[in-house]
């Protein structure tokens, strides 16, 4: 009789533990995360990753990297919310607290942001003006120093006119001056500074816009409170220390820092939706 309760006592301990962490494996929250598509996928990739192992080590919590194959893709899904923490422009984060209420997290305080006009290194074009009429690449319509303020600027300051090429990444727009299959490009300064050496070496910049505060890591309001906590406090953490610090540099986010929404006001004096396309 002792050993027959002693057995079901058993049984029943043991299959009370399974259930408990079936239950628990089954509510493991598992929060998507997007980046702006910079650069190529492969190259966003290598960068996200091991940042993202790095957070699952610090906060407990599972992430998974979703990509988009390009930035007219990437504003579908963070306008439609699909996004629980997101990499995005200055501009995006403004629209995307408009419209689904991401809250800024964390932002490189190191540098602003200003967009880059380059033309190759010997070209005859020497200043703005002389690139009324060109073909300009940009990597998208909405991308914002590289593009949205760069055509404003062309526009409101220089009174030129041109004929933008949209070619996906800031990568293809420094390979398209440099095969000299547009006049110009737009691009950023931290993008141009991760081009291999002899690219930087064989480009000119002729135009910087006005800084802006930069790329913010921001959250879905629908996230936890105590996970965004969380989540800021291990990216904070991961700047103070030499070997997790390297991780950040590739976003890049040299010197991280809290981000708030008052960074980000000074965009929304700037007229730049008359420049924004609404993805398709």
């Amino acid at each position: 009789m002792y050993i027959f309760k002693l057995r079901f006592l058993l049984i029943t301990f043991f299959s009370l533990k399974l259930l408990f962490s079936i239950t628990v494996h089954a509510e493991e929250k598992v929060y998507i995360v997007g980046v702006v598509p910079q650069f190529e996928a492969r190259k966003l990739t290598a960068i996200w990753i091991p940042i993202l192992e790095q957070l699952t080590v610090e906060t407990g919590l599972q992430f998974k990297l979703e990509g988009a194959p390009n930035i007219n893709e990437f504003e579908k899904k963070f306008m439609a919310g699909t996004y629980d923490f997101v990499y995005m422009n200055p501009y995006h984060f403004v629209l995307g607290n408009q419209l689904q209420g991401y809250i800024p997290l964390v932002k490189d305080g190191s540098k602003k942001l200003h967009g880059v006009l380059v033309v190759q290194k010997d070209s005859p074009i020497k200043n703005v003006a002389q690139l009324n009429g060109a073909k300009i690449a940009f990597p998208s319509p909405n991308a914002l120093g590289a593009s949205l303020q760069m055509r404003q600027e062309l526009h409101d300051i220089f009174n030129i006119q041109i004929t933008p090429v949209y070619v996906n990444t800031h990568g293809s727009v420094y390979l398209n001056v440099l095969l000299g299959d547009t006049q110009a490009g737009g691009g950023v300064g931290k993008t141009l500074k991760k081009q291999k050496i002899e690219y930087q070496q064989a480009l000119r910049v002729i135009h910087k816009t006005t800084p802006v505060a930069s790329h913010p890591i921001a959250a879905h309001p629908r996230v936890a409170s105590r996970d965004i906590e969380k989540v800021t406090a291990a990216l904070i953490n991961m700047g103070k220390t030499e070997a997790t610090a390297v991780l950040l540099q590739g976003i890049p986010m040299p010197q991280i820092t809290i981000a708030t929404m008052a960074d980000y006001e000074p965009l929304k004096s700037m007229n730049l939706k008359r420049f924004y396309i609404q993805p398709k």
